[in-house]
């Protein structure tokens, strides 16, 4: 029966929920290697990235021809639509020859580089050599600076020497209002913001989007969590954060509301049996989104291990290919920044995203009394070609009662 879902799914169109790759060839960077017409060397080809990917830049030779190379040492660095792969050696030897240039576009299964089997690494000490010879040339240079310093003190002319060295001081203030003088730099896409901003536009133009709010009161969750949070770290080694709880409230309310979790492939409906949450997360090259697959079998504490491993990972350039596809819903925390609101874009072919914000102390109406609570703004946005308003609102509603009241986390009731 599994496999009949699974090939229903290929004929959909749909990637299955994990696409394995072989982890020795793509996510270790393992570089394939195939013998050299010369003896004693041998060649580096472009390694398998994943299914879905033909090409990568160059963003950098960690290693230079010469150098001498250890096993699985990282020679340089490929960037694809979504990933950062470290390549490196798959055996020890001494780089010949780099092939690609740095910002140069490769295939798959190209020659990346030529390496030999000697170690000694001969071009790296002639590069020091010559690097030693370079401050013994500039030391004769010093005796002069000093020399044209020195004839400096004998003169002192009271006033008129004052008064020369002051008018060069007003030189800087005329240019800075010079604003022919003022620049700007012109620097290439990197290959991931490239996809970032195709995806997004794509998302605009082909969903009907549409945002949905409302605001939850994180009294329950925060005494929650300060009540438990030393015996969760003692017990779980993980600190438990906020992020558990939405996770666990969507993947609740996603089964509730299957047309949420959907997708749009041509003419039909696809309607998923599990939950595959993307969390996005911010990193020093743009925005990723690895994937915690199985929300709905998953506890508090296999949630705030996955996503803190995932947050490591992505942070670090070391998240896989195969740990960012395949999820069917987003969720998007802008508040680690300070948003107070906003609207999020939908991570195609995704048909919803929720965005969390920013806690804040407001005043709001408790049993006809004026309460300050800590309260945060919730926003779903949603394809309006297949979510209608009741379901959006619905789901929206159904997890911000699941996080102001987390027992019925518990105990799987309504309310």
């Amino acid at each position: 029966a599994q496999a009949g879902t699974a090939g229903a799914r290929r004929q959909c169109g749909i990637e299955p929920r994990c696409v394995r790759v072989g982890r020795a060839e793509a996510w270790t960077g393992r570089a394939m290697c195939s013998a050299s017409s010369s003896a004693g060397s041998f060649d580096v080809d472009v390694p398998h990235m994943g299914e879905s990917i033909t090409e990568a830049t160059v963003i950098e030779w960690t290693k230079k021809p010469g150098d001498s190379v250890a096993e699985d040492d990282i020679i340089c660095q490929l960037e694809t639509d979504k990933v950062t792969v470290d390549v490196r050696a798959p055996r020890a030897g001494t780089l010949i020859e780099a092939l690609a240039q740095e910002g140069e576009t490769v295939f798959v299964g190209n020659l990346l580089a030529r390496m030999s089997l000697d170690t000694s690494g001969a071009t790296g000490s002639t590069e020091a050599t010559s690097a030693d010879t370079q401050p013994a040339e500039s030391t004769p240079s010093k005796p002069k600076a000093e020399a044209s310093a020195s004839p400096e003190p004998p003169a002192e002319e009271p006033a008129e020497t004052t008064m020369s060295t002051e008018a060069p001081v007003a030189v800087p203030a005329e240019k800075k209002l010079n604003f022919a003088e003022a620049g700007e730099r012109r620097v290439q896409m990197t290959r991931m913001r490239r996809r970032i901003a195709e995806r997004l536009k794509d998302a605009q133009n082909t969903a009907a989007m549409l945002t949905t709010f409302n605001e939850v009161d994180m009294t329950a969750l925060m005494d929650l969590r300060s009540e438990f949070k030393d015996q969760f770290l003692k017990k779980h080694g993980v600190k438990l954060g906020f992020m558990s709880a939405f996770v666990k409230a969507s993947a609740t309310a996603l089964i509730e509301q299957p047309e949420v979790n959907a997708i749009i492939d041509g003419t039909d409906i696809v309607y998923r049996d599990y939950v595959d949450i993307s969390v996005a997360v911010s990193t020093s090259t743009g925005l990723v989104v690895p994937v915690l697959r199985g929300c709905e079998n998953m506890s508090f504490a296999q949630i705030e291990k996955t996503i803190n491993g995932l947050g490591e990972r992505a942070r670090t350039g070391q998240l896989s290919i195969e740990e960012m596809q395949g999820g069917t819903f987003t969720i998007s925390n802008g508040g680690v920044f300070g948003s107070l609101l906003s609207t999020p874009i939908l991570n195609m072919p995704q048909s919803a995203i929720l965005g969390m914000h920013i806690i804040q102390k407001r005043p709001v109406v408790i049993d006809d009394r004026i309460e300050i609570r800590p309260m945060m703004y919730l926003a779903l946005s949603y394809d309006h070609r297949l979510i209608d308003g009741r379901e959006a609102v619905s789901f929206l509603r159904r997890v911000k009662n699941l996080v102001e009241d987390p027992r019925r986390l518990l105990l799987d009731v309504e309310g």
